[in-house]
């Protein structure tokens, strides 16, 4: 079964940067499609940013220019780099991942085509 575990969130001032991780075991990290998300408090889970192929990726309007996602087979892991950051970005931080049956990931930024989660990661952007 494949377990991931996000870490790296904390709190930082606007304009600042970070970059999260997740850790991914159970299954090589290249057989899965995945993506990022963030959920703020009273608010929809949101697509973020997505892997298509190696530097290849589809980003929300939101965090385009300022995010980008990356992949480690070696290390079992996904990252994602966030500069430029601001107040908005405030939310929780989920990495999701969904199994690559068809031999390509679309980059899709809907929760509904991602079926293993982390327990997320808390970023924090103070003004």
């Amino acid at each position: 079964q494949l377990h991931l575990v996000e870490s790296g969130g904390t709190s930082v001032e606007s304009g600042g940067s970070l970059e999260i991780s997740c850790e991914v075991s159970g299954a090589p990290l290249g057989r899965f499609c995945l993506g990022w998300f963030r959920q703020a408090p009273g608010k929809e889970r949101e697509g973020v940013a997505a892997l298509i192929r190696e530097n290849t990726a589809r980003y929300s309007e939101s965090v385009e220019g300022r995010f980008t996602i990356s992949q480690s087979n070696a290390k079992g892991a996904l990252y994602l780099r966030m500069n430029d950051l601001k107040p908005e970005d405030t939310a929780m931080y989920f990495c999701a991942a969904a199994e690559n049956i068809r031999g390509s990931c679309s980059g899709s930024l809907k929760q509904y085509d991602y079926y293993d989660w982390g327990q997320g990661t808390q970023v924090t952007v103070s003004s």
